[in-house]
């Protein structure tokens, strides 16, 4: 049995929290997997490292109603492949480096580990290692559904897909959240012919009904999008081709494709650590049980020294909350008196597709909801960005901003865009939540750059209806 000041598993978010301030203490970290975890690896760096070139390779067809013909003349796979992994597998090895070779005081254990108590664990091995204070993760892994002909080797997750040597000429796409949408813009933009089986009735249903329902509407002009469809099974074709069997309204059809992607979502890791075993509090959805200080919870209450943060705790499965987060822990390992909570009340997210979507705070449904049950009222206005002058520039038709507000106060509840460079023109929206500045005064009380297309949200802004 090995003792240690600090154990922490989960080379992600978690690797951060080894700070000058445990210099002169007795340090562990533990990953089986790769160094440098989710979004680095297989997430949102390398994905949206795919995103941009993918964006160019759709110019031709954006440009041509603006009087500027261009062609693609062609996409190099495993050119921009490399360009990405090069970069990004250094990154890792770097960092796997100075944990296990330049840190005396740190060891790195490369194995999947399963808990024994509240702050022990194992390793395959069979050795024990405990902690003073042990901190939790270990992050998530991509959901494969029970179908015949899931493990071939032609079916993949967003773990594998961006390392094919070929590009499909044809792919299925499993799902219709943002990690489908995401890959169905890349892939289809570089060529591929995109098929989406998608069970229900519209893509990114998590987003608010206006913004789901003119994505999904847009998809289906990029993409053979199949709503109400479940796949049944994959079976392998001599050429190396597979021909999945789809289920639907018009029935069960099959389709022939050269791979799979299945991005039904991700499950937390809680499982493979062996937590419920452990007697630790895990959600029906396989999240560990934290409290707003992020400690662990057995029993309702939270465990001395045991902490959780990322996608093994989070309802946010996004890099920016685990981040947060692990701030929120590196501050509470240092200072069990003065403990600091996450904030959790205004996290955003974007969907890298096209068109990219972004939000923040409430749908149109939950603020009615929430209006219903304050005995309040709520206002709603959308602005197209076609309304302001960046707009004409684009001839845009299809982008929006939306907004909705509190009518008495003028807070503002949510916003929602759907449209070019969506992730960024949320940002003022994030901030005006984040420290209170109502819609009357963000609209009125700052300049706003004409005719920049963050006008949308000015006008958006000043067409809600406030007391």
């Amino acid at each position: 049995m090995t003792h240690y000041d600090l154990a922490i598993i989960g080379s992600g978010s978690g690797n951060t929290l080894i700070s000058p301030e445990w210099d002169d203490r007795k340090v562990v970290l533990v990953d089986g997997g790769t160094f440098g975890g989710t979004c680095l690896n297989v997430g949102c760096i390398p994905t949206k490292m795919f995103v941009y070139p993918a964006g160019l390779a759709s110019a031709p067809g954006e440009s041509s109603r603006l009087g500027v013909d261009l062609t693609l003349d062609g996409v190099r796979w495993q050119d921009i492949r490399d360009r990405i992994f090069t970069r990004i597998d250094t990154i890792s090895r770097s960092g796997r480096t100075y944990r296990a070779d330049e840190l005396p005081n740190v060891t790195l254990v490369e194995e999947y580990v399963r808990l024994t108590g509240e702050k022990s664990f194992e390793t395959p091995g069979g050795d024990v290692i405990t902690a003073d204070q042990l901190v939790l993760a270990a992050g998530s892994r991509a959901v494969l559904p029970d179908i015949p002909g899931i493990t071939l080797p032609q079916v993949h997750t967003s773990d594998t897909v961006m390392r094919l040597e070929e590009r499909p000429q044809r792919l299925l796409v499993i799902g219709g959240g943002y990690i489908a949408a995401e890959f169905a813009h890349v892939f289809g933009a570089f060529g591929t012919r995109v098929t989406l089986a998608v069970r229900s009735a519209g893509m990114l249903r998590h987003l608010d009904a206006t913004v789901s329902a003119s994505f999904t509407e847009q998809a289906a002009q990029q993409w053979d999008l199949r709503l109400g469809t479940d796949v049944t099974g994959i079976s392998a074709n001599d050429d190396g081709s597979v021909t999945a069997r789809l289920s639907g309204a018009d029935g069960v059809v099959e389709l022939e494709v050269d791979a799979v992607l299945v991005a039904i979502g991700r499950t937390p890791n809680t499982d493979r650590l062996g937590a419920s075993e452990a007697g630790l509090d895990v959600h029906e959805d396989g999240r560990l049980a934290v409290d707003e200080f992020q400690r662990v919870l057995r029993d309702g209450a939270p465990v001395e020294g045991l902490w959780s943060l990322g996608d093994l705790s989070s309802p946010y499965q996004l890099k920016h909350v685990a981040n947060h987060e692990a701030k929120t822990v590196a501050h509470n390992l240092l200072h069990p008196d003065a403990l600091r909570a996450s904030d959790h009340r205004f996290v955003p997210a974007a969907v890298f597709s096209h068109p990219q979507a972004a939000s923040v705070g409430m749908t149109e449904d939950e603020a009615l909801a929430y209006a219903e049950n304050k005995g309040a009222a709520v206002v709603t206005a959308v602005q197209h960005y076609g309304s302001t002058a960046y707009g004409w520039a684009m001839e845009d038709v299809l982008g929006f901003a939306k907004i909705i507000a509190e009518q008495h106060t003028g807070r503002i509840l949510g916003a929602h865009i759907l449209g070019h460079e969506a992730s960024m023109i949320i940002q003022p929206l994030v901030q005006a939540m984040s420290f209170g500045l109502d819609a009357h005064t963000m609209a009125r009380g700052q300049y706003w750059i004409h005719p920049a297309l963050t006008e949308v949200v000015e006008n958006a802004l000043l067409h809600l209806t406030i007391d």
